[in-house]
């Protein structure tokens, strides 16, 4: 059996996706498809077996069902630049190979990342390590942004400096901030790039990292449209509740008090607005379970 081509994932391959002010993710190559999750799942029939509705419903099952193993069998290979805190961020999800760019071995380009007005905002009240919806005055976010291209163009010309005066590489880089642009190859199973995007397209991620997870989701769309379909439709898309919070719906329901409080209270009710903001889609076709 020849290497699964999909036509989308070919005519995406090394098309850079611009992300943030400098950045970009690129499909460098990938291996498999929906076509590669159907095999592995029903390893005891040839190709062309079954139905694309018959699929269809076979990749929803699995991925409702939480089988990871056919979507192990897809794997993704990224060219991906990103500032240096985002890395270590990205870094964070191990199940993954990669090489990155070496300021031991190489100059580290004078490329920082700067933000855009709209994304200088206080810092939340409620979460420790996250930005507030509300901006800063406009003077007081170009003022700030000024002085951060500034402090970068100064770091920058002492890294050169030392650079030039003969300090070590790996010395000299020490004192380069945080947003420095990086780059490195990233390649991961279609299974765990879900698991990374179901928590960096999270409203709750980081907006810096958040938009490199939408744009490794296109990648991911075009490689496998099925399985991504059914990741919309049940991962990204559906909800989960605690068992405290199934005995609080099953009261509710009955027309009881609501016993949580307190944060977990919270909690419950964030997942109650988000299934009350919910939209129709179409329902997917009926699931169809694994041939034996």
């Amino acid at each position: 059996m020849g290497r699964i081509v999909v036509p989308e994932a070919e005519a995406l391959l090394d098309q850079e996706i611009k992300v943030l002010d400098k950045g970009f993710v690129r499909l460098v190559d990938y291996l498999g498809g929906d076509d590669r999750i159907v095999q592995a799942a029903r390893v005891s029939y040839g190709s062309g077996t079954k139905s694309y509705r018959q699929d269809r419903g076979l990749i929803h099952y699995l991925l409702r069902n939480e089988h990871t193993s056919p979507f192990e069998q897809v794997v993704l290979t990224f060219h991906t630049k990103m500032p240096i805190f985002v890395a270590r961020q990205w870094v964070r999800h191990r199940t993954a190979r990669l090489n990155e760019i070496s300021g031991r071995y190489s100059i580290m380009r004078d490329e920082f990342y700067v933000p855009e007005p709209d994304q200088m905002r206080f810092q939340s009240t409620d979460n420790k390590q996250a930005r507030s919806d509300e901006e800063l005055d406009a003077d007081l976010a170009r003022q700030m942004i000024a002085e951060m291209e500034a402090d970068q163009k100064q770091l920058y010309a002492h890294y050169e400096g030392m650079i030039e005066k003969g300090l070590a590489r790996e010395i000299a880089r020490g004192n380069l901030p945080l947003n420095l642009y990086t780059e490195w190859y990233w390649q991961i199973d279609l299974h765990n790039l879900f698991r990374f995007m179901h928590l960096r397209m999270d409203s709750h991620a980081q907006y810096e990292i958040r938009v490199y997870a939408e744009a490794l989701a296109q990648c991911a769309k075009a490689v496998a449209p099925i399985a991504y379909e059914a990741f919309e439709e049940h991962t990204l898309g559906g909800l989960k509740f605690s068992r405290a919070e199934c005995e609080a719906l099953s009261l509710m329901l009955a027309g009881q008090a609501n016993p949580l409080e307190g944060r977990p209270l919270a909690i419950f009710e964030e997942k109650l607005k988000k299934l009350q903001a919910a939209k129709p889609t179409e329902t997917p076709d009926e699931p169809v379970a694994p041939s034996a």
